[in-house]
């Protein structure tokens, strides 16, 4: 479990891809806090490390992973938010992550309003309903509040420190982001959507 409060940009050092999956290799000073078989989340999807030396990690992707994420179209040299994991001591200062991709949306729109930056995400129709304005959604691992809805998606205004903290500060069109919605709304719907009424009892009478 994750909050979504980047807490390094990380590098790719070499990344391996075929079909079957992919092999990453990050350097990050975090990597001085983790240990083989520990999770990390990259750009927002949740990895188990499973070689850590020096200041770099190495980490498994599975091809589920890849088909829901932006992870296969990264590159040697491509920044990467990065986030351990949430401890039960420490603030939950962002909303609750899973790492589990839901799955990715387009950057359409970028403007600058005062200090923020102003992104608008297109998303599939499957993943809009789970949006809502001053909700939560998470994008490449970012923990943010949705500003507005759009026709297509939504839009976030991103403040100066996440700007400089994150990948998101060097996003432009058409760029690819992973998209994370709220746990909450996903659980909510398949709770109602399994109430369904039983019809009465055939012989009992009111």
């Amino acid at each position: 479990m994750f909050t979504g409060l980047i807490a390094d940009r990380g590098s790719v050092s070499e990344l391996e891809l075929d079909e079957a999956g992919a092999k990453v290799r990050i350097a990050t000073v975090l990597a001085a806090e983790l240990g083989e078989g520990d999770s990390i989340a990259v750009n927002g999807v949740c990895l188990t490390a499973t070689d850590v030396r020096d200041d770099a990690f190495t980490a498994e992707v599975m091809a589920e992973t890849l088909r829901r994420s932006s992870l296969g179209a990264l590159r040697a040299g491509a920044p990467v938010n990065l986030e351990l994991p949430l401890r039960a001591s420490d603030r939950l200062g962002g909303h609750l992550v899973q790492g589990h991709v839901d799955g990715t949306g387009t950057v359409t729109g970028l403007r600058d309003e005062g200090i923020s930056r102003v992104l608008e995400i297109a998303v599939e129709p499957s993943l809009r309903r789970y949006l809502v304005e001053k909700g939560s959604v998470a994008l490449d691992g970012v923990s943010l509040t949705v500003s507005a809805l759009t026709d297509d998606g939504f839009a976030v205004s991103l403040i100066p420190e996440t700007l400089q903290r994150t990948s998101l500060g060097e996003a432009e069109g058409g760029a690819e982001v992973n998209v994370e919605v709220d746990v909450l709304a996903k659980h909510v719907e398949r709770l109602l959507g399994s109430q369904v009424q039983a019809p009465p009892t055939e012989g009992v009478t009111r």
